[in-house]
């Protein structure tokens, strides 16, 4: 028999055991729930991941890259998605490494860190490896570039000038040559300021379109008059800077009919995300006319091609200087049309108002220069002005056009300085 000391010893014992054991089932039913918890995210991560992908395949079409209407275009989409899946694996490889050995060698395991130090193998492995890929990448990848970079054998060349914010085409080799325009944002200022609805080209369309043929390699030099811009077109896979005092080049061979749009990506000041590129490429035969509309405005009115409607026709570019100062014009008709080379040409800076923005932009309305002497006005509207935002405009319009727009700042806003005609700015350009 028991005496009372060995009975409370056993009976201490007995109870000692059950706590322990019902600590043991507390651990294990712990264990076993966050076990099922993370079967449970790993379901859930799962099925959100199989959601999103599902997602992006139905938004592939609209959110991939332009569809490319040049070889080189075609060369850059394929290397983007070729480098796509070849991130893919090394993400999914890498993380699923990382997140197995998280899962499998967890604490609640029983698992310890192993403690060693160097491993010639594995350096070996994981520097060979990244060189390899980054071979794979770098090959196709140089070879596109010099691609990208040789304008040998070009059969039209066109310069392309940046101005704040509007585009210069000159068409100094091959058909077409002598050809010259400016192209600016043709979008109504009412959408811009929201009073009418967007049109389906919002700030991607243009008064005067780049017009080139269809098989022909282009080379396209690109320079600037006052600071940095950069031509660039998606479909062709072509964008080069625009730089003051150099020139720079690029090029591409359109291989598909169509209309093709692009932007300046340069920050080139205040109205940049209004500088929009537009390139319509037409058969031989209809490049051939829209060149003879160009050189003799009227003789060819099918320019851009027999399927053309009149919103499509691309505008003659701005008649020469000589002709337009021949005829004089009623302040009337200078003011009518001055308003509208106002808006395409001088709103941005000077407001609608004609108040401006100073210091940056001084006032048009009450100007000692636009209240002035003619002659004083026309210069700098002609030549622009060094170290300030007021670009030189003698290229980029023509005689008329100038005429027309000093005319408009010149009777308006409470101004009434009287009339420039076209022989005025013609007898300053010599």
């Amino acid at each position: 028999m028991l005496n009372s000391r060995s009975f409370v010893a056993c009976a201490f014992e007995q109870r000692a055991g059950q706590q322990r054991t019902k600590k043991e089932v507390m651990v294990f039913e712990r264990v076993s729930m966050q076990r099922t918890s993370i079967i449970k995210l790993a379901r859930i991560a799962l099925m959100a991941l199989a959601a999103f992908t599902l997602a992006g395949a139905a938004q592939a079409l609209e959110w991939n890259l332009r569809e490319p209407a040049t070889k080189i275009g075609a060369d850059i989409h394929t290397i983007h998605e070729y480098v796509m899946i070849l991130i893919v694996v090394i993400f999914v490889g890498v993380f699923g490494v990382m997140f197995y050995s998280v899962f499998a060698h967890r604490k609640s395991k029983g698992a310890k860190a192993a403690n060693f130090h160097e491993n010639t193998t594995v350096e070996i492995i994981w520097t060979v490896i990244p060189l390899l890929l980054l071979i794979v990448i770098v090959w196709p990848a140089t070879k596109l570039v010099i691609a990208q970079k040789d304008t040998t054998n070009s059969e039209l060349t066109i310069k392309v000038t940046g101005h704040q914010w509007k585009w210069g085409y000159d068409y100094v080799k091959g058909e077409g040559e002598g050809i010259s325009f400016v192209s600016q944002l043709k979008t109504p200022h009412a959408q811009i300021e929201g009073t009418e609805s967007k049109g389906e080209n919002y700030l991607l369309e243009v008064d005067n379109e780049m017009v080139v043929p269809i098989g022909k390699k282009v080379r396209i030099l690109t320079t600037a008059a006052d600071v940095i811009h950069s031509w660039w077109i998606p479909a062709f896979g072509a964008k080069q800077d625009a730089m003051p005092g150099f020139i720079r080049d690029t090029h591409f061979t359109a291989n598909k009919l169509g209309v093709y749009r692009g932007q300046c990506v340069e920050l080139c000041g205040k109205n940049h995300g209004f500088m929009p590129i537009v390139v319509r490429v037409v058969s031989a035969e209809d490049y051939t006319k829209w060149v003879a509309s160009q050189k003799n405005p009227g003789a060819v009115s099918d320019a851009a091609g027999p399927a053309a409607d009149a919103s499509t026709v691309v505008a003659a570019a701005p008649a020469p200087a000589a002709a337009s100062a021949a005829k004089t014009y009623t302040p009337a008709e200078l003011k009518t049309m001055g308003e509208k080379i106002y808006t395409a040409n001088c709103i941005g800076c000077h407001q609608a108002t004609g108040k401006g923005m100073p210091p940056a932009f001084p006032a048009l309305s009450g100007s000692k220069v636009v209240n002035g002497d003619k002659n004083v006005q026309i210069a700098l509207v002609l030549n622009g002005k060094q170290g300030t935002a007021m670009a030189a405009f003698g290229k980029q319009l023509n005689d008329t056009e100038l005429a027309s727009v000093l005319t408009y700042t010149r009777n308006s806003w409470g101004n009434n300085a009287g009339v420039v005609q076209p022989a005025d700015v013609a007898a300053l350009r010599k």
